[in-house]
This record gives structure tokens, C-alpha cells and sequence, in this order.
């Protein structure tokens, strides 16, 4: 028996129920202490798995996740310059979902997938989509895989203008300028894109849209007159690109890794490990969540933002 007095009862009280509400209060504090020891713990697994994300140590196979609109980006460039040195990176698996994005986010990656390839053997696989800038990104590695009905293609390049000047004349805004020569600020937001300002970003979606067909000619194998058949802009099956030599085979992940295994000797019961975009830091998970859900609230889209200028892009919707 316990050696604490009995608490005296108040009158009209059962003392062993007043004994009773004692060890009753007592018992909650003690359940509320090791609940928010629990909770502590709980945080700490959290913090530890986000901010110390284990790392392969061994050799295993990296993966790269292109997903959403492509732009260029020093973090994920800086990813790619670390693999083709890590001797623990046996080979390359680039996982593309991507309908394209800015012609120099694609150029940057075909670059630097280029630069990676003569050191360490890549292979693609695109699921449900790659195309324009996200196909541009898919040629710069040694194979291509996609599924039957994933969408590939879309080679070509272009730049979107709005002519908001009926609109402006109904709410009555009149534009005006100053501008150091008869091409600079053009094409004008209230004016249609005609005579010298059309002229000169046609020149410019044509010097990248050449650029564009040389790399698929040359990565694919095709003749330039053939690549250049292929580049209106026409989406594809995975299956029809096969047919077509815009890409190697049909499969996933799993036929991508027997490849490398057949064609670059790389052990087949390798790890494999994405890389990027890399895991997130500390409580940087919660800012995102937070960030998502404060976009909701503002009905903002959760998706990237519009891409502005020079494009290699496949939209489904009308132009932003």
C-alpha cells in the first residue's frame, strides 16, 4: 500500500473516492508527459529522415526524374556534373514525364546529358509523356525506352504572342512607349504581330527550330530530309516512334536496367537511387506543404507557372 496519508474528505465525501480522483489526476499528467515525449520522438524520426537522407555507398545505378515544364536550373546541372565524377555511379537512368518547356532549359540538359554519356552509359525510359524540349532531353542518352501508348515527339519550337488590343480599347487603356530602336519592346502587347516585329522572331524560332532537327538527325541516325518530315510538331505513341526511329524500344524501367546489363555490362541486382531532384532538407517538406496549400487557398495553380518567350513545348490547352 501506498505511504502517502489519504487526502481528508470534504464533507458529504467518500474518502476512497477523493483517493481515487487523486490517482486519477496524477495518472493524466504522467499519460500528457509521455505523450509529448512521443510527439518529440516522433519529430526527431521526421527531421532525421529528411535532413540526413541516406546515401548509397556502394555502386548502384542513379536515377534523374524529368518531370513538369523544363527550364534551366544550376542545382540539377550541378547534379549531373557530380554523377559523370562518382565512381560509385555505375550508369544513368533518366526518368522523363514531361511535356518540354524552355528551349534553353532543353539545350542545357541535352548538353550536359551529352557531357555525362561519354563517361558513364544512359538510357532513357519516358512514361506517359516526352515531348519537344523533354524528346530533345530523351536523344541525348545512349537508348530510348517508352511505353506503347506514351506520347512522344512534338520536335519544333515556338513563341506565343497575345494581342490584348481590342481589350484595351474596351477598358480604356492606351499603351505607349519610348524605345531606343523600331524592334526593341516588340511585339507589342495591344498590336498584332505582323510586318518587321513577326519577321524577326520568325528568324528566331527558325535558328532554333534548325538547331532542333541537326540534333535529332545526328542522335537518331536519321537523314536530315526524314528528321525533317518528322518535326511539325506531331505527336506519336510510343509504339509509332518506334517505327519511326524516334525511339529504340518499348519498355520501362525494368527493360531500361536488362539493357544496361546486355549492352554496358552493369550488374543487374545494382541499387537503383534517384538523385535528383534531391531528397528534401530539414523541415523544407512542411514549407512545401504549407506553400501548396496557401496557393490553394489563393487559387493559384499548383503546377509550374507559364513559361514566357521561346518555347519547345506541347500544350494540350490553349496557349497561356
Amino acid at each position: 500500500m501506498s505511504d502517502q496519508p489519504i487526502p481528508p474528505a470534504e464533507p458529504g465525501r467518500d474518502p476512497h473516492a477523493a483517493v481515487a480522483a487523486d490517482t486519477y489526476r496524477r495518472s493524466r499528467g504522467v499519460w500528457r508527459v509521455l505523450a509529448f515525449l512521443a510527439l518529440i520522438a516522433l519529430i526527431l524520426a521526421l527531421f532525421g529522415r529528411f535532413a540526413a537522407p541516406e546515401s548509397p555507398v556502394q555502386d548502384y545505378i542513379a536515377r534523374l526524374e524529368i518531370d513538369g515544364a523544363i527550364a534551366t536550373d544550376p542545382g540539377r546541372l550541378a547534379a549531373i556534373e557530380e554523377l559523370a565524377e562518382d565512381d560509385s555511379v555505375k550508369a544513368v537512368i533518366v526518368a522523363i514525364n514531361s511535356p518540354g518547356g524552355t528551349t534553353a532549359g532543353g539545350e542545357e540538359l541535352y548538353e550536359a546529358l551529352g557531357q555525362l554519356r561519354e563517361t558513364k552509359p544512359t538510357v532513357a525510359v519516358i512514361k506517359e509523356l516526352g515531348a519537344s524540349a523533354a524528346y530533345m532531353t530523351a536523344i541525348a542518352t545512349d537508348r530510348i525506352f517508352a511505353r506503347r501508348l506514351s506520347i512522344v515527339g512534338s520536335i519544333g519550337v515556338l513563341y506565343q504572342h497575345v494581342n490584348a488590343g481590342k481589350l484595351m480599347d474596351t477598358i480604356g487603356v492606351d499603351l505607349d512607349k519610348v524605345a531606343s530602336g523600331p524592334l526593341k519592346a516588340q511585339p507589342d502587347l495591344d498590336e498584332p504581330l505582323t510586318g518587321a516585329p513577326r519577321q524577326s522572331i520568325a528568324a528566331l524560332v527558325d535558328d532554333s527550330f534548325q538547331w532542333f532537327v541537326d540534333i535529332v538527325a545526328e542522335r537518331r541516325n536519321l537523314a536530315r530530309p526524314v528528321a525533317l518530315g518528322l518535326a511539325d510538331g506531331r505527336i506519336v505513341t510510343g509504339r509509332v516512334g518506334v517505327e519511326a526511329g524516334l525511339i529504340d524500344a518499348i519498355g520501362g524501367e525494368a527493360e531500361a536496367q536488362a539493357w544496361l546489363e546486355t549492352a554496358a555490362s552493369v550488374p543487374a541486382d545494382l541499387e537503383i537511387s534517384t538523385v535528383w531532384p534531391e531528397p528534401e532538407a530539414g523541415f523544407d517538406w512542411w514549407n512545401l506543404v504549407l506553400g501548396g496549400q496557401a496557393r490553394s487557398w489563393l487559387g493559384l495553380p499548383q503546377g509550374p507557372m507559364p513559361l514566357d518567350g521561346l518555347v519547345s513545348l506541347w500544350q494540350v490547352g490553349p496557349a497561356s
